[in-house]
């Protein structure tokens, strides 16, 4: 009975912090990335939770992105990420570029999405050591990647694909498909008006 009486007293407040909480912690991590880039980032960028940049913060974000907490974008060498305006990264998208990755105005790339467009060399020795071959990856406007999708080196998708949850894309998308599997295999989207 008591526990039941403070609760409902303690509601308020509690409504409170979590709304005051939310915003402090969304204010705190658009400072946090905006200090960790090489460029600037716009004010209308919604930054929800922690993103870890790593390397050489070689990124470019247009405006209007909406970056879920857990992000990771990385770039080593010359490497860049750049990323178009309404993109939507949700939690736990990681994008490791090593030549380039662009997303195009409107993407949106479900949880845990994986872009990365290098691979390890061969090696008999020292895997870790071995270097990279890597290749660009760019998606057009307007394509979704669903949750746990993994793109790899040297792919392009077209504007206004969809690729579906955890599929593996080792190849290009048309523009106007549906890609999925693994590895993933596309066929074209009719749309309705």
């Amino acid at each position: 009975m008591t526990k039941n009486i403070l609760s409902w007293l303690l509601w308020p407040l509690a409504c409170g912090q979590q709304t005051l909480g939310a915003k402090l912690l969304a204010l705190w991590s658009f400072a946090r990335l905006r200090a960790s880039l090489r460029s600037p980032l716009h004010v209308s960028n919604v930054i929800l939770g922690p993103v870890s940049v790593e390397g050489t913060a070689n990124i470019r974000i247009g405006r209007n992105a909406r970056i879920y907490p857990g992000v990771v974008l990385e770039t080593q060498g010359a490497g860049r990420i750049v990323i178009g305006d309404n993109v939507v990264l949700s939690r736990g998208v990681h994008i490791v570029a090593f030549a380039t990755i662009t997303l195009g105005d409107n993407c949106m790339l479900g949880e845990y999405a994986s872009l990365r467009d290098a691979d390890h060399k061969k090696s008999q020795v020292s895997m870790r050591d071995s270097g990279h071959d890597c290749a660009a990856i760019a998606l057009g406007r307007n394509v979704w990647v669903g949750r746990g999708v993994c793109v790899l080196k040297g792919v392009q998708i077209g504007a206004n694909s969809i690729i579906g949850a955890h599929a593996v894309v080792t190849h290009d998308v048309a523009s106007s498909s549906c890609a999925v599997g693994v590895p993933a295999r596309a066929r074209a989207l009719s749309f309705s008006a």
